[in-house]
């Protein structure tokens, strides 16, 4: 007889209590085997995708894509026995489940008991009828149809996509999460859309495209309705927000620049590029930066170590965990380059590169955004000069990396174009105080003005 297993949603990372379902790569009907990607979700952290624990047939999906849902929740059903193939082979008595430790092949992570204390979540609950059953049947049918061809030679499914939205139970297209997003922000109703990526995948051309509409008239445009959108405050987007709040009122900011000439350091980095150890290498202004910031703790190790309240001490870090603040599709995060103080140029140029192409594809690990000890923020990237960032929770200092621009200096009693950026550092007053934030500040400004100084440290 079958054997049927609820998956419940497990918590990826210390101390989260939910998770957004964002795309089912499984349908009723499928076999799975251990450890097969099953379900992409994403947390207050980062998006993850989940292995599944058992090898069987999927039963039902209990949960889709776009809600959210309390770690401990069930979200799928899996017959781990189909066909009762335990039963005759042990008679006709049910397999035994296998022993618990036998049931945790997820690496890294596992369901554990969480006592969420949160609002119960309005809206209809999800059905576990035989009608919802056959609704989601429905649903997968044309799902695999847009997907490509069927194995049923006359499938039959709606004309076009608007069609779809009439299905029982709702369709949900193919798209990345940042896709996703892209559409959530524009108000696009990514359903609505007919994808022109591999497979019938909603791109962001297609959601952009949507978003601009036909060609109108003038006279259409002007007494075309507008109003507003309103958009859940969850995931990353709420996690930033407390934090920052938090910071910003619990430890006293202070912020200083500093404007200096940089045309050594580029001029370094236009050789470098040249050189046999940095081909294929992406070496970056940034990348500067860090190894500026990583040299100069070591002569100032109070913009690296933090406040513990608590036990009121103060914690020095004899290690650097760099963090760089990345702007994505889902909001602002902050990965961590562990040992950046251990690195070589190259090595943090590498470790820069691998980090802002992970976080953009919001596949940045939840255990590399926690435990950092100081943060470089590149706003220069953005063509802004500087400004006055806001200290990440559990550190003392974050710098500011603004816009290298072509600017009139004096040199040697003339006026010359050079490179020129500027830097603000905020720290903490507890911490810091300003004699020590500005050495420091000094310092990084002086490696990055005259690189050859690095062999004095």
């Amino acid at each position: 007889m079958p054997e049927y297993k609820s998956f419940p949603l497990p918590d990826t990372a210390e101390g989260l209590t939910e998770a957004e379902i964002l795309s089912w790569h499984v349908k009723p009907g499928d076999t799975v085997t251990v450890n097969q990607i099953i379900v992409e979700i994403e947390t207050a952290k980062a998006a993850v995708e989940l292995p599944c624990p058992w090898a069987g047939v999927v039963t039902e999906l209990h949960v889709q894509p776009g809600q959210t849902v309390d770690v401990g929740t069930p979200i799928l059903t899996i017959d781990v026995d189909p066909g009762g193939k335990a039963a005759a082979t042990n008679g006709s008595a049910p397999a035994a489940a296998p022993a618990e430790e036998e049931m945790k092949p997820l690496v890294g992570y596992g369901s554990k008991t969480v006592t969420a204390k949160r609002r119960a979540r309005s809206g209809p609950a999800v059905p576990a009828t035989a009608a919802a059953e056959a609704a989601q049947s429905t649903v997968a049918a044309a799902f695999e149809h847009h997907q490509g061809p069927v194995p049923d030679p006359e499938p039959v499914v709606p004309d076009s996509p608007a069609a779809l939205l009439d299905l029982p139970g709702g369709y949900v297209p193919l798209a990345k999460p940042p896709v996703r997003k892209l559409a959530k922000d524009l108000g696009v109703d990514i359903r609505s859309l007919t994808g022109s990526g591999d497979g019938g995948v909603i791109t962001r051309a297609d959601v952009e495209r949507a978003a601009s509409g036909p060609a109108e008239t003038v006279e259409h445009r002007a007494v075309a309705p507008r109003g507003e959108r309103r958009v859940p405050i969850k995931g990353i987007r709420k996690v930033t927000a407390q934090a920052m709040v938090a910071s910003a009122f619990t430890a006293p900011h202070v912020t200083e620049f500093l404007t200096l000439d940089v045309t050594p350091m580029m001029d370094l980095r236009a050789k470098l590029k040249n050189h046999p150890d940095f081909r294929g290498v992406k070496l970056t202004p940034l990348a500067f930066c860090a190894k500026a910031v990583a040299m100069a703790v070591r002569r100032t190790p109070e913009v690296n170590s933090s406040w513990d309240e608590a036990a009121q001490e103060i914690v020095y870090k004899d290690y650097v965990h760099l963090g760089i603040a990345a702007a994505t599709p889902r909001g602002l995060i902050v990965p961590k380059i562990r040992d950046a103080d251990t690195l070589s140029l190259r090595e943090l140029a590498e470790a820069l590169d691998l980090l802002t192409t992970t976080a953009r594809d919001g596949k940045t690990p939840p255990s590399d955004m926690v435990n950092g000890t100081i943060t470089i923020t590149n706003v220069g990237v953005f063509g802004v000069d500087t400004g006055t960032p806001i200290i990440n929770p559990g550190e003392s200092a974050i710098l500011a990396f603004g816009a290298i621009r072509d600017t009139p200096w004096v040199v040697d009693g003339e006026i010359k174009i050079r490179k020129v950026c500027q830097l603000a550092l905020s720290f903490d007053h507890r911490l810091v105080d300003g004699q020590q934030g500005s050495e420091f500040l000094a310092d990084v400004g002086a490696l990055l003005a005259d690189p050859a100084l690095a062999i004095t440290y």
